[in-house]
């Protein structure tokens, strides 16, 4: 059996669906940010899988831009983790339903 474009895209929906219930449903900060990391790792791979079955593979479109957004999301991950961290330091805990004012 050949592996084709819409196993890949199944796939990434599949772990774009994954990490948009975990952001969706759990509380805790740090399970949201890996959540979200999923999420961008789905559009990594719709980025890899369309440059590969494109018209014209020979072009680096596809990596050059999910070597951007792995760059985005460190990026994001970095300040995610700093901002909990500042959260915790605050409220001791990183569960949302217990920080309700950020103003304390």
């Amino acid at each position: 059996m050949e592996i084709t474009l819409n196993h890949y895209l199944i796939l990434s929906a599949v772990l774009f669906t994954i990490g948009l219930i975990g952001a969706l449903t759990r509380r805790h900060i740090i399970i949201m940010l890996v959540c979200l990391e999923i999420m961008l790792n789905a559009a990594n791979l719709n980025l890899i899988a369309f440059w590969h079955f494109g018209p014209n593979p020979i072009l680096l479109h596809g990596p050059l831009f999910t070597l951007f957004t792995i760059a985005i999301a460190a990026t994001e991950a970095a300040l995610g983790l700093a901002l909990v961290l500042a959260i915790y330091r605050h409220f001791k805990t990183v569960d949302l339903e217990q920080v309700q004012d950020l103003k304390e």
